[in-house]
């Protein structure tokens, strides 16, 4: 076999003792001291550290290094850094890789003498690979400095808001016809009891203001096109029936127009008007048609808006239309939904009146809400004076297929019976739990407080059955501290219901081409080293679209995917990875195969040259098209068929 003429020099990590528990290092070192063609080789305890990186530096200079081989652990973590390593020492970066022998080798068996044998080998296919490895130049492609945000409640907003500070132009969407998301229901917010509207609204009325940002309610994304740095979007804008140039936010419409439905913003605990805006403090106060309600769009008469309409606003001939946008970056603020309550049977949610959600409780609460902020039972308008809260109604229950914990609800069940207390001062709230999870700053305190100043019972145990008796709701249940049965004749139920993942979600990760979980929740890059990102580079998370997440939490990763995104586009052009796939041009049939099989449509067929072409800042490497490739026309830069062969060449030595 013809072996190249490089200098290679290896480096072998101990990992602390990830890698040197399992694997003889020292055994490994000497095994290639004497290898063809590496000239150079040590361990070292911490390769990454700054000592570690210093050895690498050294070597480079004194051995002449052509190439160098990095043992140690997943490219993942460390491959940029290595690499990062020769560039300074000018060093082809892309003539550095990775032997993974720490998750492929020393952290999947315990066989001492087997693991060393394996980091062996595996050594040997990365030095074949190096062997042949070209010295590859990053591509540069240019960027369009501007963000499209999905999703406009308070992760969007301060996302919008941080890029916008920044001098950069955003385009913030959301499907409802105002901003503010689910924080724009709530009442106050722990564990402080600020007024959920007080410290959003002024976030909400500048976002809406702010010369950056393109504000787009009422409206969602319909297509994606392009690639980090270069994204074409179209927007579909639908029809509010509504010109909002001409209209006021008065209100009079609404007031006149005989058709009513459930509001959505009160949790359907009210009704709203066919035309309506969906709460005082709407960004754009403007108002909006429902199509599914409104009488003469479904029937063809009524009208009374229109006649009352003092700026001659209704249009009724209005279409939707299609914006289109270039963006490099999106960040993703789709929040979440409630889990449906109808499928909470054994509480008799949706059957017993007087069994409620907690954001329906928030409505309750709410100085806007359908009581004013009264806390009344939905049944007959009677203050309640035993009030039962039940948390982990639907999460933590693998039978309900949500098995995670929601996070977020002891903190709210428990600001539900303090502020339940507050508003009425001889009512008694009982509180079922699991167990508490209290885990942000003063999290713990606030619920010590409702315990000891409040007098708010916390009852640890599950619920076994709940039902009607005469106006009241019997709640029976066990005491797993005591052992003791426990019943309560309550006037109120509250039942703390888990976060899922927005509607629409997965039908908006696959137009995105980011990975969802079992649930629906967006995935991140790494849960470590990069939880805002996602694997489509130029895609950014942000908030409950990724998982549950109280709002410090929201806005701290809102202002950290914002940052990404400003950290992008403060290069004057993108850097992209030039490990690719190419095409070579004269075995290529033009079957079309790999453009299939290309999940990023990074290839097109020529119909001139009746050929493949790659659109190279599309691509990611990833091979999928080289294993459809029926003829080997397809190659991967620095993984080519030669390489391959030569890997495993090798191992069956």
């Amino acid at each position: 076999m013809l072996k190249s003429k490089k200098k290679i020099g290896l480096f072998v990590c101990h990992c602390g003792t990830n890698i040197a528990d399992k694997v003889d290092v020292d055994k490994v070192g000497e095994e290639f001291k004497n290898y063809e063609g590496v000239v150079f080789a040590t361990n070292y305890k911490y390769m990454c550290s700054e000592p570690g990186q210093k050895k690498i530096r050294n070597a480079i200079k004194e051995k002449g290094l052509d190439s160098i081989v990095i043992a140690a652990c997943s490219p993942s973590l460390h491959e940029v850094t290595f690499r990062g390593v020769c560039k300074s020492e000018n060093l082809n970066p892309f003539q550095c890789e990775i032997a993974n022998i720490r998750e492929q080798c020393s952290w999947v068996t315990e066989d001492r003498e087997a693991a060393t044998e394996k980091a062996i080998q595996i050594i040997k296919t990365i030095i074949e690979k190096v062997r042949l490895n070209e010295s590859l130049k990053y591509i540069n492609a240019p960027i369009t400095k501007r963000v499209l945000i999905i999703g406009a409640g308070i992760a969007g907003i301060q996302a919008a808001l941080d890029v916008a500070y920044a001098g950069y132009e955003v385009i913030l969407v959301e499907r409802r016809s105002s901003i503010g998301g689910r924080m724009a229901q709530l009442s106050e917010t722990f564990p402080t009891l600020d007024c959920s509207q007080c410290i959003l609204t002024p976030k909400m009325v500048e976002a809406g203001h702010n010369s950056k940002i393109l504000l787009l309610t009422y409206s969602e994304l319909e297509e994606i096109s392009g690639y980090v740095g270069n994204f074409k979007v179209k927007i579909r804008r639908k029809a509010s029936y509504v010109d909002w140039s001409k209209c006021t936010g008065c209100n009079l419409c609404s007031e006149k127009c005989p058709s009513k439905v459930p509001s959505e913003f009160n949790e359907s605990l009210t009704k709203r008007k066919a035309i309506y805006i969906p709460f005082p403090q709407a960004v754009p106060n403007k108002a909006v048609i429902d199509p599914e309600a409104c009488l003469y769009l479904k029937k063809g008469r009524c009208q009374v808006c229109e006649k009352t309409c003092p700026t001659e606003a209704i249009d009724f001939e209005q279409k939707d239309i299609i914006l289109e946008k270039e963006i490099g970056a999106v960040i993703v603020a789709t929040g979440y939904d409630p889990y449906p309550k109808d499928l909470l049977e054994e509480y008799g949610a949706g059957k017993i009146k007087n069994v409620i959600t907690g954001l329906e409780f928030e409505r309750i609460l709410s100085a806007s809400g359908p009581t004013d902020g009264k806390v009344l039972r939905p049944s007959d308008g009677k203050e309640p004076k035993e009030v039962v809260f039940i948390q982990c109604a639907g999460s933590r229950d693998p039978e309900k297929g949500v098995s995670f914990c929601s996070k977020i609800c002891c903190m709210y069940t428990t600001k539900h019976a303090l502020l339940y207390k507050h508003k009425v001062h001889d009512g008694q709230p009982y509180i079922f739990y699991i167990d508490i999870r209290s885990t942000g700053k003063r999290y713990e305190e606030f619920v010590h407080g409702a315990q000891e100043k409040e007098k708010v019972i916390y009852i640890r145990g599950k619920i076994s059955r709940l039902f009607e008796e005469d106006d009241k709701v019997k709640v029976w249940g066990v005491d797993t501290l005591s052992g003791k049965r426990i019943e309560i004749l309550a006037d109120l139920v509250v039942l703390a219901t888990p976060i899922m993942p927005s509607r629409g979600a997965i039908e908006l990760s696959q137009k995105l081409k980011i990975q969802s979980d079992n649930y629906g929740f967006f995935n991140e890059a790494h849960p470590k080293l990069k939880p805002l990102e996602s694997l489509t580079a130029g895609v950014f998370l942000a908030g409950t679209c990724q998982g549950p997440k109280d709002i410090p939490e929201t806005v701290s990763q809102a202002s950290g995917a914002a940052c990404k995104v400003i950290s992008l586009f403060a290069h004057k052009t993108l850097m992209h990875n030039p490990s690719i796939a190419i095409v070579n041009s004269e075995i290529c049939s033009g079957c079309k195969v790999c453009v299939i099989a290309c999940p990023y449509d990074a290839r097109k067929y020529n119909e001139k040259k009746k050929i493949v072409v790659v659109d190279d800042v599309l691509c990611e490497g990833c091979g999928a098209c080289a294993a459809a490739c029926p003829n080997g026309a397809t190659i991967l830069k620095n993984l080519s068929d030669e390489q391959i062969h030569r890997m495993v060449d090798v191992i069956l030595k």
